[in-house]
């Protein structure tokens, strides 16, 4: 493994997985980072538009991840929290867009769960991170 890589997981007989990796090994130090909301470095919305809060939230992530040394390519793991699967779908192509402005190509393990709120009422999703970054 390099500093940067880790491996992705997925059994052989596994249908591809498209966007998302199943599983992913990785060693380093460990990052936490908490639920991230759309949100900028003044807690204020700019957008209420949930692509432009995704990528917000993802900025937000790859910026705590940063602070230990990190980059995106050592995010192992997003857990997606959306208020609405339907909006997310309808707008599943600018949403893959924004990711991969601030992600690239890099797909780590993923889950997404639609919630019935949020802690901040103006925020369209949250997203939480592990990371794990080279000792």
């Amino acid at each position: 493994m390099t500093e940067t890589a880790h491996r992705r997981l997925h059994p052989r007989a596994w249908k591809p997985a498209k966007g998302y990796a199943n599983g992913v090994l990785a060693e380093g130090r460990s990052v936490f980072v908490a639920g991230q909301v759309g949100w900028n470095e003044a807690q204020e919305f700019e957008s209420r538009d949930f692509v432009a809060q995704v990528r917000q939230a993802l900025e937000n992530v790859v910026a705590v991840v940063r602070e230990a040394g990190g980059t995106a390519e050592h995010i192992t793991r997003l857990t997606w929290f959306i208020l609405d699967k339907q909006e997310y779908l309808s707008r599943l192509a600018d949403v893959g867009a924004a990711y991969r402005s601030v992600m690239g190509r890099h797909f780590p393990a993923m889950t997404m769960v639609q919630v019935a709120g949020l802690i901040e009422d103006a925020a369209r999703v949250e997203i939480e991170a592990t990371a794990m970054v080279p000792k």
